[in-house]
């Protein structure tokens, strides 16, 4: 009998297995599947390459949040790192006993880093989900948010900034970081100017001159645009919906002697270097897709034997950033909406939950220290989980409503801060935060006063 329930078990994980595979084209599948007892069957899908292990709490139908990541291609170091920090928060869920006494349960699927796939994935996901989660980036979130969309489900973005995504009137997307991307730089551009005023940069070593560099992408050009006063287009029409002249730069007293953008896969990072020291820019202000983008960016600089005396960086929050350059990152800034020191508390299973809870937990669980781009998706499960639990539904459009109806006294509250929204879905009260490498340690160093534990901007920059 013990052999017939074995090989029944082995039969009924391959059938889940199977399912779970579906069509390799569209870059695979994850999915866990939870025993009516609340015990957890590891499913590992073959296309996919992942292995995904909820433990699901209770008896009853699982609520599924599904979502589809770019877990391999471009954007694949951050999309691991929103996975994980989605799988975190609902682990922890479970442990607490799961949502309106049901099981949670997390699904995903990489997409690839392609549009075509992410697309072709949530729309299946709309079908079979009961609630969905955001991707990574601006040029997946743009699509996928319009398909959440027309299908009237709540799509809560964790990494998609480019201001275009939020001047298409949608009701249902809601930003968990900042303002929109392309006002990442402003922390930096006044955190030069805070740190001038106080005398710690004196009025001839402020940098006058800016190299301007961006990627071929939604979030990065966005980013530029801020910077050097570009506009914002209506992708659809190409109707200016923005204009941001003169740019936060030149606001700022600082030309930008050097503007120029690389495409798509490019590789050629010593020539680039090299005209960006022949530009004699004083300062270095670089908007990139991806981590490695950066890295390869840094390196070029290093081959080149140029130094800015001030560098800022759209990406480079993560250890892989520091890991890679060796100490080539001390000195260099870049925008962030959540630090380790940061006492947020929010809240989780209904209970507080604070940042410092989160860093535990997560460090319990994989071993090593989060980063932001594991602790922006674990807030947005807090929130989606609050949101269910306030509405006491998964209605999306209950839940959607509830979002909605946030206010500075009532918020959102996750290990990221407080969060409520004006009527594009994005955060009302917040800003970027500037953070800078020193000594191998990712510091908090502006804006100065405001509850958080700061530490001197290091300038000029360190040689690398």
């Amino acid at each position: 009998m013990k052999s017939w329930r074995n090989l029944a078990a082995i039969l009924a994980v391959l059938a889940m297995v199977l399912a779970a595979c579906g069509d390799g084209d569209d870059g695979g599948a994850t999915t866990t599947a939870a025993g009516d007892d609340g015990d957890t069957t590891e499913v590992t899908d073959t296309t996919g390459g992942v292995t995904d292990t909820t433990v699901t709490a209770g008896d009853g139908e699982p609520i599924v949040a599904a979502t589809s990541l770019p877990i391999t291609g471009e954007f694949s170091i951050p999309a691991e790192k929103h996975r994980d920090g989605y799988q975190l928060c609902v682990d922890l869920i479970n442990d607490r006993g799961g949502i309106l006494g049901r099981p949670f349960e997390f699904q995903f699927e990489d997409n690839q880093s392609d549009q075509e796939i992410a697309v072709t994935q949530t729309e299946r996901m709309v079908a079979e989900a009961d609630i969905l989660f955001g991707t990574f980036s601006s040029l997946l979130t743009g699509p996928t948010s319009a398909i959440a969309e027309q299908n009237g489900m709540v799509y809560p973005v964790p990494s998609g900034g480019a201001q275009r995504i939020w001047e298409r009137g949608f009701q249902n997307i809601f930003y968990f970081q900042a303002q929109p991307a392309e006002g990442i730089g402003t922390a930096a551009v006044n955190g030069l100017l805070h740190y001038r005023d106080q005398g710690l940069i004196s009025e001839e070593d402020f940098p006058e001159t800016a190299a301007v560099v961006y990627a071929d992408d939604p979030f990065a050009a966005a980013g530029r645009n801020g910077l050097a006063g570009g506009t914002v287009n209506d992708p659809a029409t190409g109707d200016v919906l923005a204009d941001l002249a003169p740019g936060y730069l030149a606001d700022a007293g600082i030309e930008i002697v050097y503007d120029e953008q690389w495409p798509v896969g490019f590789t050629d990072w010593v020539n680039f270097a090299n005209n960006i020291a022949t530009s004699g820019a004083e300062s270095l202000w670089a908007a990139t897709a991806s981590v490695d983008e950066a890295i390869s960016l840094i390196q070029g600089l290093q081959q080149v034997g140029h130094q800015p005396s001030f560098v800022w960086m759209s990406q480079g929050a993560q250890t892989e950033f520091r890991d890679e350059l060796g100490g080539a990152e001390n000195g260099i800034t870049m925008h962030t909406v959540w630090h380790p020191s940061a006492e947020f508390v929010g809240t989780l299973a209904g209970e507080e939950y604070s940042n410092q809870d989160f860093q535990a937990d997560f460090e319990a669980a994989f071993g090593r220290a989060p980063d932001e781009d594991e602790a922006i998706p674990f807030a947005v499960c807090q929130g989606m989980e609050q949101a269910i639990i306030g509405a006491g539904t998964t209605d999306n459009a209950a839940l959607s409503q509830w979002f909605r109806e946030r206010t500075a006294d009532d918020p959102v509250r996750t290990v990221l801060g407080d969060f409520h929204w004006d009527e594009r879905g994005l955060p009302i009260g917040r800003d970027y935060i500037l953070n800078q490498w020193q000594d191998g340690t990712l510091e908090f160093v502006f804006p100065v006063g405001e509850g958080l534990d700061t530490v001197d901007l290091v300038f000029p920059k360190s040689d690398w």
